[in-house]
């Protein structure tokens, strides 16, 4: 990520995310440069998409595209943009970096591919707790934990950057709309790895991954 070069790299934004990501693409994610078009894969939608330097860092050491890509960051003719798009690089899912888009695609990302019957793929969403201000995850948040959308997983980026709060805490949030919830040290990786893959049947799952405050 150092290597990486840019006036506007949302340093706190990519950092934040880092070690929840490669735990991730590392241990859980069934996805790779190999299978990255296969209906069977495992989805993941970078909603934070306004820091994606640790995106694009954990990509690259997965073989998605060379690492050669990363020193040209945010210049003119790289594909490494401010925000990711989807056309330009390989195993991004969507184009992002808008507050609030990314939980809504997932959960109908998880819904299109029921209706496909492809019931094996796992669907993952990574937003920023400054994104629970935006009205379209609480709508997205209030379907998906009574329609059971198993498949669901959202993983929460807590560095305490978020307007509003909730008593309890964000997991309670989700809870309260009959999600399986769990928060945990998002510099731990086995913490992180146990509360990425702990069961919750017939309940979408929210991991809420508790960084060091933003300081901007």
């Amino acid at each position: 990520m150092a290597r990486m070069t840019g006036d506007e790299k949302h340093g706190p934004a990519a950092t934040s995310t880092l070690d929840a990501l490669w735990v991730l693409y590392d241990r859980v994610l069934r996805v790779s440069p190999a299978t990255a078009d296969a209906p069977g894969r495992d989805r993941f939608l970078l909603s934070k998409g306004h820091g994606p330097m640790a995106y694009y860092a954990v990509l690259a050491a997965k073989g998605f595209f060379p690492e050669a890509w990363l020193p040209g960051f945010g210049s003119f003719d790289s594909p490494l943009g401010h925000h990711p798009d989807r056309t330009l690089i390989p195993g991004v899912e969507i184009s992002s970096g808008s507050l609030g888009h990314g939980l809504p695609l997932a959960v109908g990302t998880a819904l299109g591919l029921r209706a496909l019957g492809l019931t094996d793929p796992n669907v993952w969403v990574l937003i920023g707790d400054a994104e629970l201000d935006e009205g379209s995850n609480h709508e997205a948040i209030a379907y998906a934990g009574p329609a059971g959308v198993e498949r669901l997983h959202t993983l929460v980026i807590d560095n305490s950057s978020a307007t509003h709060g909730w008593p309890g805490g964000i997991a309670s949030r989700f809870e309260a709309a009959g999600w399986s919830a769990q928060t945990v040290d998002g510099r731990d990786h086995e913490a992180l790895h146990a509360a990425y893959i702990a069961p919750h049947p017939g309940r979408p799952r929210a991991v809420v991954a508790r960084v060091e405050p933003k300081n901007d």
